[in-house]
């Protein structure tokens, strides 16, 4: 109780600038909240997944491989299933399916996510803007008063002031942090996602080889 009441007095006395803050700060956790549980959603165990489609492509039981894929329905196994539907036209055509499928998945995967980068800079600068303003009017304000009261009121008028840095500066931090994370996150799905294309696409390959297909 006494931790919220000392955020909410130094929220008062930082002035106009800690608005902004709070703002920016609202949409950070907001796009926190909203990527991790994209990101958590779209997960799946490459490996796991990889051995089920091997098996199922090399005994040639392509249409149980697509049921699979539309079951799961993530990102990587839409993508699959795409080049899967087009197994019996030419290899060309395969890649061309999986590749258009990719080019409307993985935007999804990295929407937004830049974002928290650019919020965690502008609430640093913010902090910066709303305590230079702050300093501003401070020493405006001691302006003819007794040279007896003038460092008082200075020290609290720039005590006030920094309240707007250390606010910036946290929400920029964790937002940076925040995004570091996810984009790692987001890096290692798209990776996989390529990984599994490429194995995919060599396992319909080397099933042509060995025997035709059935779908």
């Amino acid at each position: 109780m006494g931790f919220i009441q000392g955020i909410n007095e130094a929220f008062k006395e930082g002035g106009w600038g800690m608005w902004p803050i709070l703002i920016l700060s609202i949409f950070a956790v907001g796009l926190m909240i909203d990527r991790g549980i994209y990101l958590v959603r779209s997960s799946i165990d490459k490996r796991q997944f990889m051995g089920l489609m091997q098996k199922l492509i090399a005994q040639g039981n392509v249409a149980q491989a697509i049921k699979v894929c539309s079951g799961t329905s993530k990102p990587m196994t839409r993508i699959v299933q795409a080049g899967l539907m087009k197994i019996n036209k030419s290899d060309a055509e395969v890649q061309a399916a999986m590749d258009e499928m990719a080019l409307r998945e993985l935007p999804l995967i990295e929407k937004r996510t830049g974002y928290l980068a650019m919020i965690g800079n502008v609430a640093t600068l913010s902090g910066l803007l709303g305590t230079i303003v702050g300093l501003i009017k401070s020493f405006a304000g001691v302006a003819g008063i007794d040279p007896a009261q003038k460092a008082t009121l200075l020290a609290k008028g720039i005590s006030e002031a920094m309240n707007c840095t250390a606010f910036g500066l946290l929400v920029g931090i964790l937002s940076l942090l925040s995004f570091a994370v996810l984009n790692g996150k987001t890096q290692a799905l798209l990776d996989d996602i390529n990984e599994v294309s490429a194995q995919v696409m060599n396992l319909i390959r080397n099933s042509r080889q060995a025997a035709p297909p059935q779908a």
